[in-house]
């Protein structure tokens, strides 16, 4: 039985103050997802073994992520929210301190992979302003609470790579784990309570999801289309400091974090997305970002190797890669109140898939082909989220069309 909406519940209200709060924490808590990838050649230096092999670092982080989302986020419908979402938080800081001290490889891909399944705040948040949004403003208000999951996603290798540079790669998680425990008491201060919004057993609750992703098409779309876009963002920013660090640019971790700075325009334009989302359709704007991604491949693919055509690449790249993600979650949150979390388990789960999967294959095929292999890795998941979005999934009705569908 569904829970009817209490008292502190209906005072629950997306303000200006809120939003930036919660656009803040989701910045904050995943880069804890992203710290990892401009320190690769350091850890696999520290460790004694090859780049490549470092890379599976970073799939670790992300494969415990999406086992995070699986067992974690269904919890947000049935769970009080800040509870939920301030002990995540803490388990994240710990995390970050046994990566900081891990003594070899297979210790730091067991935390890495821990890390990465306590690091779902984000993804508890963005349900929330769904259901605490007016439904003319949600696609705008998500956006905004995405532009800080991007900023968190793009500044995070910058921060990384510039303190990595300095003082090691072992500081960085150190430091960011007193980051993330003092974030926990400020969310847990400032955060609104948010009551549950089902009693269904756990167990039922991780029952629906394949349900769900087998009934709702709208969810099954968007969760392909975030699996493999994701999947291409991914294989380049795994791979883009073993590039660096050849000597075509004979760069380090700190180059490699500042093209966190090159994408950062992708989360200023995300409300604007949103409200475009609200407008035109979701659908319209995911297909901008299919457009933009698979095209910063074919800069990769030409002028990969040159400063301006890295540059211009991941521009594309990381506005293509936002205004799929804002736009999907706009999708998927207007399928049902009573179910926003599980929903975005489902989506969430494909789309953190995806990233491990162009994470691994892009460290593979460096190691096979170099920078090719990276582009072939990438923009052939570019390719099929073309195929996919513009004709599988092609849908006759006009963009301006209800996404929901039964």
């Amino acid at each position: 039985m569904e829970n009817q909406p209490g008292a502190d519940e209906k005072e629950l209200k997306a303000t200006r103050p809120l939003l930036f709060l919660l656009a803040a924490a989701c910045a904050a808590t995943v880069a804890n997802l992203y710290y990892i990838q401009p320190l690769l050649s350091q850890v696999a230096a520290d460790f004694g073994i090859p780049d490549a092999k470092a890379g599976i670092a970073a799939t670790a982080t992300q494969l415990g992520y999406a086992l995070g989302l699986f067992f974690f986020v269904p919890l947000g419908d049935r769970t009080e929210q800040r509870g939920l979402i301030v002990k995540m938080t803490v388990l994240s800081g710990l995390f970050l301190l046994a990566v900081g001290f891990s003594p070899n490889l297979p210790v730091l891909l067991v935390v890495c992979c821990a890390l990465g399944a306590a690091t779902v705040v984000p993804q508890l948040i963005v349900p929330l302003t769904a259901h605490i949004s007016a439904p003319q403003d949600r696609g705008g208000n998500i956006g905004t609470v995405m532009s800080g999951l991007l900023i968190g996603i793009l500044l995070s290798r910058t921060l990384s790579g510039f303190l990595g540079e300095a003082f090691g790669w072992r500081f960085v998680f150190r430091l960011t784990a007193a980051l993330m425990l003092g974030l926990a008491i400020l969310l847990r201060a400032l955060l609104p309570v948010s009551p549950a919004r089902t009693r269904e057993p756990y167990r039922k609750l991780l029952a629906s999801l394949w349900p769900l992703f087998k009934t709702q098409p709208v969810l099954r779309e968007a969760a392909v289309n975030g699996f493999l876009m994701f999947g291409a963002f991914s294989a380049f920013w795994t791979s883009l400091v073993f590039l660096l660090s050849t000597p075509v640019f004979g760069m380090g971790s700190r180059e490699a974090g500042l093209f966190g700075l090159a994408g950062a325009g992708g989360a200023l334009i995300a409300p604007a997305v949103g409200r475009l989302a609200d407008r035109k359709g979701a659908r319209f704007s995911v297909g901008i970002g299919v457009l933009l991604s698979f095209s910063s491949y074919l800069i990769f693919l030409l002028a990969g190797k040159t400063l301006a055509g890295l540059i211009a690449g991941v521009i594309l790249l990381d506005l293509g890669n936002q205004s799929g993600q804002v736009s999907n979650q706009a999708r998927i949150q207007a399928l049902s109140d009573e179910m926003r979390s599980r929903i975005n388990t489902v989506f969430m789960v494909s789309f953190f898939l995806g990233g491990a999967a162009g994470s691994s294959l892009s460290s593979l095929f460096w190691g096979w082909m170099g920078w090719n292999g990276v582009c072939l890795v990438g923009g052939g998941m570019m390719t099929l989220a073309l195929i996919f979005h513009f004709v599988i999934y092609r849908v006759k009705s006009s963009p301006r069309a209800p996404e929901k569908q039964a």
